[in-house]
């Protein structure tokens, strides 16, 4: 049986290898590697209670198989 390590981006909420992230500058919670080379540092609560708007460079939400 294959191990499988993903975990949601709390930014852009697609899910990833969890070996390939940052956590948030904030509260630690998972930040894709797409978002960090993107320059998204915070997750998207701890945005919010900043009261900083979404980042306009998010990567787009991938679609996920039907399980």
């Amino acid at each position: 049986m294959a191990e499988i390590d993903m975990m949601v981006c709390r930014s852009c909420e697609n899910e990833e290898r969890a070996s390939e992230g940052y956590p948030c500058e904030d509260c630690g919670t998972f930040i894709c590697l797409i978002c960090a080379f993107r320059g998204i540092a915070l997750c998207r609560d701890c945005r919010r209670k900043r009261g900083l708007p979404t980042p306009e460079n998010l990567p787009p939400r991938a679609s996920r198989p039907a399980s």
